[in-house]
C-alpha cells in the first residue's frame, strides 16, 4: 500500500466513524469494576484536562509516576506556528493539567520542551502551550541548542542504532510523552512513538535511513513512563502541519498508557486505521518495545 491509498482508506474509515471517539474493537473493557491499575486508558467525551483526571486515577493515579522531589519532562508536540484549531499541536489545556498533577504529586521541577519544525519561539506562542505550561508552573525550554544533545546508543535497534537526544529526557527521572493524533504525510500516523522525534537533534536522519523503522528503533531508547495521546482535535488530513479547520474533526478523545506500542495502537483505530496498516507500529512490535495486541491487555474505556 503507498501513502497516498493509506491515507485514503484511513480518511474513508474516520469518516464512515463519524462521531465515534472509541471504536468497539478498541479491546476488552474492564470497566469501572477493574482491580488496580489498568495498562490502558481510553477517555471520551469531556474535556481534555477532565479525561485525563480521570484516564490517570484509571492508571492509578499521578503518583504511582511522579514521586516528592522528582524531576519530569513532560513532552507535548509543539512542532508548528499554527493555532490550537487546526490539531496540528497538542492541547495546551492538557499539558497544563499534566504539569499542575505532577507538581501537586511533588516534582521538584518539571520541563516541558519539543525540538520544533518552525522556529521555536513563534510555535510556543501561537500554539497556547508556552503559556499554559507556564501558568501551571513548568519550567518551558527552548530545545534548539545543539549542545543541549548527547550521543546516545540505542540497543536492539536495526537502523537507528546511535543518535543525540536531548539530555534532560536521559537524566530526567519521569519522562511523560503527550502527542497528538494526527495524519501525517510521511508516517501514516503522527501519535506517541513519532513524537519522539522531537526529542532528538537530527530529524532529517530519520527520514533518510527509513522513517518507519527510525521511529520503531527510537522508541528502544528512553521508554517513556506514560504516554497520554490527545485525540480532543483529529487532524484527518493535510498533516503534520495542516492548512485548515476543515480538515479536523472534534473527538474529544484520549489515550493513556505506559506501553507506547499499545497507545499508538489504541489511538490509530480512534482515528479510523488498524493497527497493523501502520508501518511503524508493526516493526516496534517485532522489536518487542511493546504490544500492538490490545485484547492481551487491561483496558477501560471511559465515556464522560
Amino acid at each position: 500500500m503507498n501513502r497516498r491509498e493509506f491515507l485514503k482508506r484511513s480518511l474513508a474509515l474516520a469518516v464512515g466513524a463519524g462521531a465515534l471517539a472509541l471504536p468497539g474493537n478498541l479491546g476488552k473493557n474492564l470497566g469501572a469494576a477493574a482491580a488496580g491499575p489498568v495498562d490502558l486508558a481510553a477517555v471520551k467525551g469531556g474535556e481534555a484536562p477532565e479525561m485525563f483526571d480521570r484516564g490517570i486515577a484509571a492508571m492509578g493515579g499521578i503518583g504511582r509516576f511522579v514521586s516528592k522531589g522528582q524531576t519530569v519532562v513532560v513532552k507535548p508536540n509543539i512542532a508548528w506556528d499554527v493555532e490550537e484549531g487546526l490539531g496540528a499541536n497538542t492541547n495546551p489545556a492538557l499539558v497544563a493539567r499534566i504539569v499542575k498533577r505532577c507538581l501537586e504529586a511533588g516534582a521538584s521541577k518539571v520541563y516541558v520542551f519539543d525540538h520544533t519544525c518552525d522556529l521555536w519561539k513563534r510555535s510556543y506562542a501561537r500554539s497556547g502551550i508556552e503559556e499554559a505550561a507556564s501558568r501551571a508552573g513548568a519550567a518551558v525550554l527552548p530545545a534548539d541548542q545543539g549542545n543541549a544533545y548527547r550521543k546516545e546508543t540505542i540497543r536492539g535497534a536495526r537502523t537507528l542504532k546511535e543518535t543525540r537526544v536531548h539530555e534532560l529526557v536521559m537524566k530526567s527521572d519521569v519522562f511523560i510523552n503527550v502527542p497528538v493524533l494526527k495524519s501525517h504525510g510521511g508516517a501514516g500516523l503522527t501519535m506517541a512513538m513519532k513524537n519522539l522525534m522531537g526529542i532528538v537533534w537530527d530529524r532529517g536522519e530519520m527520514h533518510s535511513r527509513g522513517l518507519h523503522q527510525c521511529i520503531a528503533d527510537l522508541s528502544l531508547l528512553r521508554k517513556p513512563d506514560l504516554n497520554v495521546v490527545d485525540a480532543y482535535r483529529v487532524m484527518l488530513r493535510s498533516g503534520p502541519r495542516g492548512t485548515s479547520a476543515r480538515d479536523v474533526a472534534v473527538r474529544k478523545a484520549q489515550v493513556l498508557s505506559t506501553d507506547i506500542v499499545a497507545a499508538d495502537a489504541a489511538s490509530a483505530k480512534i482515528f479510523g486505521t488498524e493497527p497493523g496498516a501502520v508501518e511503524y507500529i508493526r516493526q516496534a512490535a517485532e522489536l518487542k518495545a511493546g504490544t500492538m495486541d490490545l485484547d492481551r491487555l487491561r483496558i477501560e474505556r471511559i465515556s464522560l
